[in-house]
């Protein structure tokens, strides 16, 4: 079987997939970005050529995509993050469906059709609202492990609405809530749905709402509250945050049949 592999570098991690002739993940890794890109795809890929037991001359095409694919020197193409988010999210679903990407530094909303032809997207401005990097602000300011957001939230009993979308003043918001007495969990649950209400303002969903990224994957809460703002049942794909990088797996394996670079 022919394998193909796709990584996704992001602001804060590096993702990476071989995907079989099949579009079956093979392989998979994920390292934190750091500060030397090149390296942490060659780490990537070693540990997923492991994984998928075959060695690094058996990769037939591969594909880079994210914030740092101009960075990883091995690939034989590089596609967008709209393309590869909407390649490997239909992968999953195959239907028409609004794709909404939460990450680190940005998030996206991305259109497909019925057959996976992108209709529209939209990228939320320069700012760090509506992303993980707001998430791991609230957490600094209350003194928690990122790991930890998703298990408070869940134990929240009570509304409490942040109403700065800015970091800085959230933050500063945040220890007026303290003062006030409010429970970190329901701030906590707070930052979800500000975090939600951002996506919301950024479009609507059209389809089926498909969540990907590494802040749904790890915050199961939040997708739950973005479906109810949307008014949908979201649906997440397995391994959430490495579907950019199956996407470009995906796209390498098109190349491939298509004989282009």
């Amino acid at each position: 079987m022919d394998a193909f592999c796709g990584i996704d570098i992001g602001a804060s991690a590096a993702k990476l997939v071989i995907a079989g002739s099949d579009g079956a993940v093979l392989g998979r890794a994920i390292h934190r970005s750091g500060v030397d890109y090149a390296a942490t795809s060659e780490a990537c890929l070693a540990e997923a050529l492991g994984q998928a037991g075959i060695d690094r001359g058996e990769i037939r095409r591969s594909v880079a995509t994210g914030y740092g694919r101009d960075n990883v020197l091995w690939v034989d193409g590089k596609r967008t993050e709209i393309a590869c988010h909407g390649k490997g999210a239909f992968h999953h679903f195959g239907r028409a469906m609004t794709v909404i990407d939460i990450g680190a530094q940005d998030s996206k909303v991305i259109h497909l059709d019925a057959s996976g032809r992108r209709l529209s997207f939209r990228m939320n401005r320069k700012c760090a609202a509506g992303t993980g990097a707001f998430l791991e602000e609230i957490a600094l300011r209350l003194a928690l492990d990122v790991s930890e957001l998703n298990g408070l939230a869940e134990r929240s009993t009570k509304d409490v609405t942040l109403g700065s979308f800015c970091t800085v003043f959230a933050a500063t918001e945040i220890l007026a809530k303290i003062r006030a007495g409010e429970a970190v969990e329901d701030i906590v649950k707070g930052a979800f749905r500000s975090v939600v209400k951002r996506i919301v303002e950024m479009d609507t969903v059209d389809g089926a709402l498909v969540m990907t990224g590494g802040v749904v994957a790890h915050n199961p809460l939040l997708a739950r509250l973005a479906g109810e703002a949307f008014g949908a049942e979201p649906l997440v794909p397995p391994n959430a945050q490495h579907v950019g990088a199956l996407g470009a797996a995906l796209v390498a394996r098109e190349l491939a049949e298509k004989g282009l670079d």
